[in-house]
């Protein structure tokens, strides 16, 4: 996805999660594209990918609708993500990180320690954080070796914030974002030391402990509260 598609869909995140598109409220790409001020390209992207991410429903041909999202059915997604990924950081420990992928995965490293050294972000950065997260878990699920963790994790992909790609960002609080983000890197940096080490349960509890901080980060959007996350409505 482009730069703009990706800014899009962090920002179509966001409302949603903010309540500002309600569980059930219809969605077009011409109004969309308007009221965001950009062309109906990246707002097509965008609402393909929230689409895949089971946060958009689709409406006829072209238009989509916002799925509402319970707070259980948030934390048990996330709950299995971290199950699954736990389960491919412990086979690649136990199994050792090819050459290649070893590569891979420092490389994210480098990549992240240099996005954050200068001791903030701007919204282009987290476009590519986003970018380098992605290719990080890619690698730990390859290097397990099971291919039915990759099948398991792609159809629980589809349930809302359940994927590693959906990153809401608050645009009007960067610094907090920073500090969520630049930890959220400090862990790469501690399951990679684990998976070299070939430690399988320290690099388990890690990954798990990864994907569960994704309900933290929801509650800063004020979603996790009560028995429905009336605020986080995904739109994909």
């Amino acid at each position: 996805m482009s730069g703009a598609g990706q800014r899009v869909l962090s920002v179509l995140r966001k409302m949603i999660a903010d309540g500002e598109l309600s569980g059930g409220e219809r969605v077009a790409e011409i109004p969309t594209a308007e009221r965001l001020g950009v062309s109906r390209m990246p707002v097509r992207m965008a609402f393909r990918a929230l689409e895949q991410e089971g946060l958009l429903i689709r409406r006829g041909a072209r238009g989509f609708a916002v799925r509402q999202v319970t707070a259980e059915g948030l934390a048990g997604a996330v709950e299995v993500r971290g199950v699954l990924e736990g389960l491919a950081a412990r086979q690649a420990a136990e199994r050792g990180i090819s050459p290649a992928l070893r590569e891979v995965l420092l490389e994210c490293l480098v990549r992240g320690d240099q996005l954050f050294a200068k001791g903030y972000v701007s919204e282009e950065d987290l476009a590519d954080y986003h970018d380098i997260n992605k290719r990080f878990h890619q690698a730990i699920v390859e290097a397990s070796g099971n291919p039915a963790i990759a099948a398991a994790l792609a159809r629980n992909d589809h349930l809302p914030f359940a994927s590693v790609s959906a990153l809401a960002v608050n645009r009007d609080n960067l610094t907090q974002e920073y500090r969520r983000f630049n930890f959220a890197h400090m862990q790469h940096h501690a399951v990679v030391d684990a998976l070299l080490g070939q430690q399988g349960a320290r690099a388990e509890a890690i990954m798990r402990e990864h994907a569960n901080a994704t309900l933290g980060y929801a509650r800063l959007f004020g979603a996790a509260s009560g028995a429905e996350a009336s605020g986080l409505k995904i739109i994909q």
